[in-house]
């Protein structure tokens, strides 16, 4: 019997019935804009191979003035039919569905077109929206029409209609954003008017034997965004007009209130979606934070939903579910919701990947095929550069045995799992010692190791990370001064008052772990929610609280200093670096930015500001915390070039750019695929 029986259940819709429960979200990952269809449809068919039960794709415009940007994927002529064919083809003859999203961004559209109910801009992108009058209403909804049936021409096995997330048919929801008095403004049941009007004339266009999924915002977390009532009288009214499956969606772009990030608790909004159970007899999807098969099938078991959203696990593993399915579970790449190759690539106009498997959108590009030449292999070093690279090597018949003075494998991922909000990272390190241990990959732990160590190998590669910087402030050998390896690693002891040099990544993880005491957030829903002032939409309009958010007061004094005169974080990742900001502003750590550190002594740290050093401010503090960069651990690499000696250098010890998990592992893997 299967450990998932509700997650792997098949789900009867009539007409059609999907294999199992598991719908690959829609992601914007910037493949069709590509125009490399082969890449595209490679991209979903491998995760049809994986048997995941019915595919969305990323958003697709149904109109220039309705597209996320200039140059994005639409779904607009004979051609754009004929390119997506090639991808549903390869979909079906791997086993798999797929629908396309109809995503018409409205006052979102990052371009000056972008049209909406009401001239509202938006605080994501500089464009003023153009009211639209009754004919570019009847406009927009004949376009998306005309998709949808563009889509089922191409092969699609349905669509789903973007209904949440802010987007254009949410913008009408609202009074937020709809200001209308005329009858696509006003009362709810005007509002709603759209949504439901587009749901109606697709069904009539696409005929009965064609899925369509509306994704419809279950709470807004916006100031007068829907209440529960609203939402259930969408939902029914969006299932008479003819939807197949309704999707949950959770928040708007310019919510303030994180949805997707690591920081989030698991299936944090599933409740939201079990409330509307039972309103409606189409089945419903519910979406957020739930990436792995135990997550999903909670969820489906507790009856929260009918079906369970998974985007980007699948990045994380293509083959999830077979995985799941055939009782290698814990073989599952995991997702940890870093956001950092994913949404971080898309909103910088990159091609998405994945953190965790660099192989993600680059399946025609990245491939590890069986070695030519079958090598021995010695990797100084168990961080994720060096355990990607031994994982992948391994899987192309190379033997390899992995170094590490660490008594246990994981490097630096070892000290981020320590930071609240940061415990996916236990499940990642778990991930890579059940991956060593399946590959039945050599370790030596406990060690350092010499160059004489490496003899007699084909190949050598150094993954020795990172070393502290050496900041050369005068009394920084104090007993007052520790470094960040001293509080994740070793636990030392941190005075009730503590500055923090250096508001990089690491300064801001030292920051969030001083600050909490107990109970994790991230691991307790109802403190989480208080935290971030999430309240119940059929209490709350909009699901916020009217107190605002809540959080537990810091367990300490912090001052977070930085030498550079500019915002704090402004390098943060793209998607998640106001989440960081905002949890230590509410936490009230200071913000002290433009200093000079002039020396350190029983009272504190001293510093100065500007280029003049002028005004000279003592620090307070019991605990002065060193996060200020990292230098490349390279003295074994060094060693070796003296001894004439040939090796490859990866991951920190190549450049150490803050803990850069992301490069490291993509580093590695792409070494492993050349050797």
């Amino acid at each position: 019997m299967s450990d998932y029986p509700n997650l792997l259940a098949p789900l009867d819709l009539g007409f059609t019935t999907l294999k199992n429960r598991v719908l690959m979200g829609s992601m914007h990952t910037g493949l069709e804009e590509t125009k490399d269809w082969n890449r595209v449809a490679e991209f979903y068919a491998e995760r049809a191979r994986g048997e995941v039960g019915l595919m969305v794709t990323g958003g697709i415009g149904p109109n220039l003035e309705g597209s996320v940007l200039p140059g994005a994927a639409m779904m607009t002529t004979d051609e754009d039919v004929k390119n997506h064919s090639v991808v549903t083809k390869r979909v079906h003859d791997a086993g798999g569905k797929i629908a396309m999203q109809i995503l018409h961004a409205g006052r979102y559209a990052y371009g000056p077109m972008c049209v909406a109910p009401s001239p509202v801009k938006s605080p994501i992108s500089p464009f003023p929206p153009a009211e639209l009058d009754e004919d570019g209403i009847q406009k927009q909804i004949n376009d998306i029409v005309s998709t949808a049936q563009r889509a089922q021409k191409a092969g699609y096995d349905g669509v789903e209609i973007m209904g949440s997330e802010g987007y254009f048919l949410n913008q009408f929801l609202v009074t937020h954003t709809n200001k209308r008095t005329d009858h696509w403004g006003g009362s709810y049941e005007n509002r709603m008017r759209l949504p439901v009007e587009v749901v109606k004339r697709t069904r009539e266009a696409v005929g009965s034997d064609f899925i369509i999924i509306y994704r419809l915002s279950m709470i807004d977390l916006i100031p007068n965004g829907s209440t529960f009532d609203e939402v259930i009288q969408l939902a029914k009214a969006v299932e008479e007009a003819g939807a197949t499956i309704i999707n949950t969606g959770i928040g708007w772009h310019e919510a303030r209130i994180p949805t997707i990030a690591t920081s989030v608790p698991r299936a944090a909004f599933s409740w939201i979606t079990k409330k509307l159970m039972g309103q409606v007899n189409i089945p419903i999807i519910t979406s957020n934070r739930i990436n792995t098969p135990q997550v999903g099938e909670e969820v489906l078991a507790t009856g929260c939903a009918d079906m369970v959203s998974m985007a980007r696990p699948m990045l994380a593993d293509a083959h999830f579910v077979s995985k799941a399915m055939n009782g290698k579970a814990d073989q599952i790449a995991p997702c940890i919701a870093c956001n950092q190759a994913c949404l971080d690539h898309t909103f910088g106009g990159k091609i998405s990947s994945c953190l965790v498997n660099p192989r993600a959108c680059y399946e025609t590009e990245l491939t590890l095929p069986d070695a030519a030449t079958k090598k021995t292999i010695a990797i100084v070093g168990a961080g994720p550069a060096g355990l990607s690279t031994a994982i992948a090597a391994t899987e192309r018949g190379h033997t390899v045995t992995i170094f590490d003075k660490s008594d246990e494998i994981g490097g630096q991922l070892n000290m981020a799992k320590q930071v609240p909000g940061k415990e996916e990272f236990w499940g990642l390190v778990d991930w890579y010692r059940t991956m060593i241990a399946e590959l039945k990959i050599e370790t030596k732990l406990g060690k350092t190791i010499l160059a004489e160590d490496l003899v007699g190998f084909d190949e050598v590669i150094i993954a020795t990370g990172v070393l502290p910087r050496d900041t050369n402030i005068p009394g920084q050998d104090g007993n007052n001064v520790v470094n960040y390896i001293d509080v994740l690693r070793h636990k030392v002891a941190v005075g009730k008052r503590v500055a923090v040099v250096g508001a990089g990544g690491i300064g801001f993880d030292i920051c969030e772990f001083l600050a909490h005491e107990g109970d994790s957030p991230t691991e307790h829903l109802p403190a989480w929610m208080k935290e971030w002032g999430v309240s119940d939409p059929a209490e709350h309009r909009g699901g916020l609280a009217p107190e605002g958010p809540q959080p537990e007061p810091s367990a300490r004094e912090i001052t977070l200093l930085q030498r550079k005169a500019e915002k704090h974080g402004k390098r943060l990742g793209k998607t998640t670096g106001w989440i960081h900001r905002s949890a230590l502003k509410m936490k009230n750590v200071n913000f002290v930015g433009g200093v000079n550190y002039e020396r350190i002594d029983v009272d504190g740290l001293h510093v100065s500001f500007g280029e003049a050093r002028e005004n000279p401010t003592l620090i307070e503090v019991d605990t002065i915390v060193m996060c200020a960069g990292q230098t490349p651990e390279r003295s074994l690499a060094d060693a070796l070039i003296a001894q004439g000696k040939n090796c490859h250098v990866i991951g920190g010890a190549d450049v150490a750019a803050e803990l850069d998990a992301k490069r490291a592992i993509d580093q590695g893997t792409r070494l492993a695929a050349t050797l």
